[in-house]
């Protein structure tokens, strides 16, 4: 097993050869997207890409959490003086509702034609049923799937330009690669057969199809499903759950020697960005960002084409029917 020591410098170098991809104007520097970037994984990538690329890259932060985004920023480094000036946005967005996603992507689009690494990791942890969103899609695969499908389908042609202009262009969703199920094709919403096990699988074999067909219609681009383990983020304490909220206090601190921390799995997700999915094309990933191939692997091409109409046709109708977007 290669050690996190080598992986870090591993990832440092992928970057440096990277960063000289770009002409070293702000607006043909490296630009990273983070959907849930404001806690947890997403904040543990963020900083790690921020460190590697030595503050030279434009980082845009997606999420809910100003406050928490600003404090991520304010810690990140900068270019030195002389350098071109690099951005560090956030856009607010309630990443559950579809309409949401759509204002926010055109926004990203309208300040950032181009656009390197896209990386997903909303999520929630809850105990509860089926909750469904205003827009009448489970609040679960609202964050583990549909959003994720609407936020790569949007922004595909910024990740695009970025290998129309020789650089690297990768998309991560960051979830359960390995840990999926077969697909029920009559019950592709879970709105009969809803079980907390059910939409966990689900939403990993959604992703599995999902980076399949872009891969598709991307041929140029690599699409990552990850896996990353078990890391140490706010996600069960700050559960709409309550008895989660209590275990969490308790069991955390416990089984911490167990975990990773957000930084650490932050590198090992970005080894499998610059180091395992080494070409174009799908791909799913482990804790460690290895390959791990077929494991668990429930995609067959039928089953693909049917969840891709599906999702096009949940997305399609929850942006055109009901209410203007919410913050």
């Amino acid at each position: 097993m290669t050690s996190l020591a080598a992986i870090r410098s591993s990832n440092s170098s992928f970057f440096r050869s990277a960063l000289l991809t770009s002409s070293g104007l702000a607006a043909d520097a490296l630009t990273a997207v983070f959907v849930g970037g404001t806690s947890g994984i997403g904040e543990g990538m963020a900083l790690t890409y921020a460190q590697h690329t030595e503050g030279k890259s434009n980082i845009v932060i997606v999420g809910r959490n100003r406050a928490a985004a600003e404090r991520i920023f304010a810690s990140m480094p900068g270019p030195s003086p002389g350098e071109a000036k690099v951005a560090r946005d956030f856009v607010q967005c309630d990443v559950a509702i579809m309409k949401n996603v759509q204002s926010a992507t055109q926004e990203i689009l309208a300040r950032y034609p181009k656009i390197n690494f896209l990386i997903l990791s909303p999520g929630t942890v809850t105990l509860s049923g089926r909750d469904a969103t205003s827009e009448g899609i489970d609040k679960k695969l609202a964050l583990h799937y549909y959003a994720r499908w609407k936020f790569t389908q949007d922004l595909l042609p910024a990740l695009k330009s970025a290998v129309d202009k020789g650089q690297k262009a990768a998309v991560m969703s960051v979830l359960s690669a390995g840990q999926g199920g077969k697909v029920d094709l009559q019950d592709l919403g879970l709105e009969k057969g809803y079980s907390l096990s059910a939409v966990a699988k689900a939403a990993s074999t959604y992703n599995d199809m999902m980076m399949e067909s872009f891969a598709e219609q991307a041929p140029n681009i690599a699409f990552i499903h990850a896996y990353p383990g078990f890391v140490r983020t706010p996600i069960v304490a700050s559960s709409s759950t309550p008895s989660l909220r209590i275990v969490s206090s308790i069991l955390m601190p416990l089984l911490s020697p167990l975990s990773i921390s957000p930084l650490d799995c932050g590198e090992y997700m970005w080894h499998a960005i610059a180091s395992t999915a080494t070409k174009p094309g799908a791909w799913r990933t482990g804790k460690r960002g290895e390959n791990i191939g077929k494991k668990g692997y429930f995609v067959d091409t039928e089953g693909r084409k049917e969840v891709w109409k599906h999702t096009e046709e949940v997305v399609t109708r929850a942006v055109t029917i009901g209410d203007s977007p919410t913050i």
